[in-house]
């Protein structure tokens, strides 16, 4: 029996209408772990997957590589540390796709443990790009992500145990659910300040950039989740913070306990939520569960 419509035409979901395909980018992703997760979306993902990268010929040669596994990615240029760059992308996507549906902030920088750069200099380069120029993205594209749309944010297991070794009052500020973006961006800035200075461990921070840089993310996701609950409320958008675990990249080393793929697994799982659903929302996920924050 034919199934008949009170409408002429069939209903059609926003994210998959014919005039906007499904698109998902992921940042910092021609190697490691952003590098897995576009080949698990090209499997798993309805749409167009794009691998970004700031290198153009890194870039096209990952996408070489996944091609010919038989996956059909598409490569789109994109610096998180230029503004123009951002820019660019988020035209892009707005003109070409009418927006994103997903978005994987995966783009991060760590140094090595024995790198001897002093450890000022270590904060505000690992900040700049972790924290600031992350949360530039996010500001960017924030406004072009679909309704049902996922974002990801690409966090560590290192932002709790830093939040962990903050002082108490610092604690306090991390966890609370009034703490606004502008008094995060200046805690970040004062930790950079301060570990320039040298007094970082004396006004309450963990000796651990990479950490901090991490924990401003997680608590930048549980803002900005917030946020589009307060101003997007029926758009059904789910951002997420996670931890993709110890996997084997140039950043973690060869000793990790995960492959790549196996890492890409939160961050994929938490991309591809089912339509309708409504949490995880503003979480730290790992593993693919919640985790107290």
């Amino acid at each position: 029996m034919a199934v008949r419509y009170l409408n002429p035409d069939p209903p059609v979901r926003p994210a998959e209408s014919m005039s906007n395909p499904r698109v998902a980018l992921v940042t910092g992703s021609n190697k490691g772990i952003g590098f897995a997760v576009v080949r698990a979306l090209c499997k798993q993902f309805t749409g167009d997957v794009y691998l970004s990268a700031r290198d153009v010929g890194r870039g096209t040669k990952a996408v070489e590589s996944l091609k010919a596994e038989g996956l059909e990615p598409l490569f789109r240029h994109l610096d998180i540390t230029d503004p123009e760059s951002v820019r660019a992308a988020r035209d892009f996507f707005k003109e070409k796709y009418g927006g994103l549906d997903v978005l994987i902030n995966n783009a991060g920088i760590a140094f090595k443990m024995a790198d001897k750069t002093p450890f000022g200099i270590q904060a505000e380069v690992t900040l700049k790009t972790n924290f600031l120029s992350t949360r530039d993205m996010c500001n960017m594209f924030l406004p072009i992500i679909k309704p049902g749309g996922r974002v990801v944010n690409v966090s560590s297991v290192m932002s709790s145990i830093a939040l962990s070794r903050c002082s108490p009052e610092l604690q306090a500020r991390f966890r609370s659910e009034d703490i606004t973006e502008e008094e995060l961006v200046q805690l970040m800035k004062q930790f950079i300040q301060d570990a320039q200075n040298g007094v970082h461990t004396k006004k309450g921070w963990p000796d651990t950039a990479y950490g901090v840089s991490k924990l401003g993310l997680t608590v930048l996701s549980r803002i900005h989740a917030w946020q589009l609950r307060r101003e997007r409320p029926g758009d059904c958008i789910l951002l997420n913070a996670c931890c993709p675990g110890w996997v084997r990249t140039d950043m973690a080393g060869p000793n990790a306990t995960k492959s790549p793929d196996e890492g890409a697994i939160t961050p994929v799982y938490l991309a591809l939520l089912p339509a309708g659903s409504n949490e995880p929302h503003g979480q730290f996920v790992s593993e693919k569960q919640v985790q107290v924050w």
